[in-house]
């Protein structure tokens, strides 16, 4: 019969720090993936109400309103967006040079970042969640 080595702690077995806000993820992701992502948390930050509000959630970068809006994220060769699946559907065929799959958009590092398309995304995700800009009330 085989005998099993003890299995580390999960403390041990996993020595990665857990990020707890979004400037410290971008101070963990190498370059050039840190500089798209700075570049992406700019261009998605023009378009949301001063209210919203950076977090971390699913160990990756997002905004809030209420809700989750948009995550965004950068991996080996590409930074992501991730808008939902319904506001890509929506754009489908201004989204024809670029990867997608269930509800992200890839944007490859050696790239330049689409910025109108990107504020383009981030606008329909802040409408489809109801978001309704407060309007002012003369007295």
């Amino acid at each position: 019969m085989e005998t099993r080595k003890p299995r580390a702690s999960s403390a041990k077995r996993k020595e990665k720090t857990t990020l707890t806000s979004v400037d410290q993820y971008l101070a963990a992701t190498p370059e050039p993936g840190r500089a798209m992502l700075i570049k992406m948390r700019a261009i998605i930050r023009s378009v949301l109400p001063a209210e919203a509000t950076e977090v971390i959630s699913y160990k990756i970068p997002a905004f809030k309103l209420k809700g989750i809006l948009v995550w965004f994220a950068a991996f080996q060769d590409h930074c992501s967006l991730f808008p939902t699946a319904a506001v890509l559907d929506e754009f489908r065929s201004e989204l024809a040079g670029f990867k997608i799959s269930k509800g992200t958009v890839q944007f490859p590092l050696d790239k330049p970042l689409p910025q109108a398309l990107i504020k383009k995304l981030v606008k329909a995700r802040l409408a489809s969640s109801g978001y309704r800009k407060p309007s002012r009330i003369k007295g």
